[in-house]
């Protein structure tokens, strides 16, 4: 459902929101000739303290590491021509984004601290509770983390590929009440704006649906970052579903949150209700091994807040050990669940479509009567 008007949740203003997540990509914060725009960011900065001072906790989300390395190396293609030249831009530039941070916060009497994260950090649970704890230790102390992706040692096989989704993990990890997207455009258009003089612009988002996620454009403008409107919506996923508001707006302005507090445009994607901590990890995961396709019976028993059982499964996909994650899916390719497996893949497809008692028939023992149980699996 799509309304027609903002809340009051407009701005996020710090008496609603505690906790508030800032996403910043490199096309905003580095400019063509691979420099800081050091004259915005300090407009940003100004926003930021503001808001401190207003009693709101801020994490920052930060893109530029790449762009800025890629500029002092000398490196073609903005320093993605290859996975090597991106991992040394990034190493190099990490530094340089680092302690522009540090100093433009120092300026405001703000204290910053660096994080780097991998995908593999906030997949696997336990280095996610780390990350959550050292976040709220950093919120209590009054200090403004710097988060950006770890790219001197992600692979395309561990990394989150843009900051929009690792700025709702962030958020999801600190239980921040909302999340921020500065982007190239002030919302979700019906339509590419840049190309479409008929697009309009959709200020609240109630739920997510298909003619929601049919409106994204997956580039990114500026050929300098990596994310478009499909990771945003994305990342609106993962953050509300974790009961986080979701708000894409412009960062083309000078100070952006104080633009859009006054009026400016913008997108907000509302906040489901809050899943239970474990569970919001498991909805929020990026990674599945498998997928588990079930039946309309099996659809409906889910959504009554029952385990999966056999006897309701379809077929199953892909190649996974018990514990893995898992995407529960109908057979036209909607997800539905994510949980963990009870079972390896080669065991759940011999039982796929079996009743339980049947299942020590098959195996010679009944080790678990489920294939994915209520309690470590989340709807998605």
């Amino acid at each position: 459902m799509i309304a027609v008007s903002m809340p009051p949740l407009s701005g996020f203003p710090p008496a609603l929101i505690r906790r508030l997540v800032i996403k910043i990509g490199s096309a905003l914060l580095v400019d063509p000739a691979g420099q800081v725009r050091v004259d915005w960011l300090r407009t940003l900065v100004a926003d930021v303290a503001a808001r401190k001072s207003a009693g709101q906790q801020v994490i920052i989300v930060s893109s530029g590491a790449i762009a800025l390395g890629a500029r002092r190396l000398k490196l073609p293609k903005g320093g993605r021509g290859s996975l090597e030249d991106a991992q040394a831009a990034a190493a190099t530039g990490q530094i340089a984004l680092s302690q522009c941070w540090a100093s433009l916060l120092d300026e405001c009497g703000i204290t910053a601290a660096q994080m780097l994260v991998t995908l593999d950090d906030l997949e696997n649970r336990r280095r996610y509770l780390n990350a959550s704890a050292t976040l709220e230790r950093l919120m209590t102390l009054g200090v403004v983390p710097v988060v950006n992706e770890n790219d001197s040692v992600a692979t395309a096989e561990i990394r989150f590929g843009d900051n929009d989704r690792l700025a709702a993990r962030i958020g999801q990890a600190a239980r921040a009440d909302a999340v921020v997207l500065l982007s190239d455009v002030d919302g979700l258009y019906t339509a590419n704006p840049h190309v479409d003089a008929d697009a309009m612009l959709i200020e609240t988002i109630e739920r997510i649906d298909a003619r929601i996620a049919a409106m994204a454009d997956g580039g990114s403008a500026s050929g300098m970052g990596s994310g478009g409107m499909t990771s945003k919506i994305e990342a609106a996923r993962i953050a509300t579903g974790a009961g986080a508001h979701l708000a894409i707006i412009s960062g083309k302005v000078d100070a952006p949150l104080s633009h859009w507090t006054n009026g400016g445009k913008g997108s907000i994607f509302l906040a489901a209700p809050a899943k239970r901590a474990r569970k919001g990890w498991l909805a929020g995961r990026l990674t599945v091994r498998g997928r588990i396709i079930v039946d309309a019976g099996a659809e409906r028993a889910l959504g009554q807040g029952n385990s999966l059982l056999p006897a309701g499964v379809a077929r199953v996909e892909g190649v996974f050990a018990r514990g893995d994650v898992v995407d529960i899916m109908t057979p036209d390719g909607r997800t539905i669940a994510r949980g963990l497996s009870e079972y390896d893949s080669e065991e759940a497809a011999r039982i796929a479509g079996k009743r339980s008692e049947d299942i020590a028939v098959l195996l010679g023992h009944l080790p678990r009567s489920v294939l994915v149980h209520r309690d470590h699996m989340a709807m998605v």
